[in-house]
């Protein structure tokens, strides 16, 4: 048995990003940020769509068209070729993301709502 929660360095020069299970079409991501941001001016252009969900911390995703903050249980579904970035995570604690990668579009899709007041 894993924990999503255990084994995580006590110093992350860099996310440290582990397949949890791989099969055609799908992939089932542990990240761990602590503090980290895409490098200045890098965008992600994936041909995989992506549904990504912070379980511990708390992180800001910048869209195109806007941002979102998310923190424990907050979810978003990244169409594929939705270019986004990570705007910053948290430094006082590990931000644990779950993320599933996958090719078919018949897989459901979710959004969460946005109020950035």
């Amino acid at each position: 048995m894993s924990n999503l929660f255990s084994n995580i360095p006590s110093n992350l020069p860099a996310e440290l990003i582990e397949t949890l299970i791989q099969s055609d079409g799908v992939r089932v991501e542990r990240i761990v940020s602590h503090g980290h941001a895409s490098p200045e001016g890098f965008w992600y252009d994936q041909d995989e769509h992506e549904w990504v969900m912070v379980l511990q911390g708390a992180a800001r995703l910048q869209l195109e068209d806007r941002t979102i903050d998310l923190g424990p249980g907050d979810y978003i579904n990244l169409p594929a070729h939705t270019k986004h970035r990570v705007q910053w995570t948290t430094t006082d604690q590990p931000t644990i993301w779950l993320a599933i990668f996958y090719k078919s579009l018949a897989f459901p899709t979710f959004d969460i709502p946005v109020s950035n007041e």
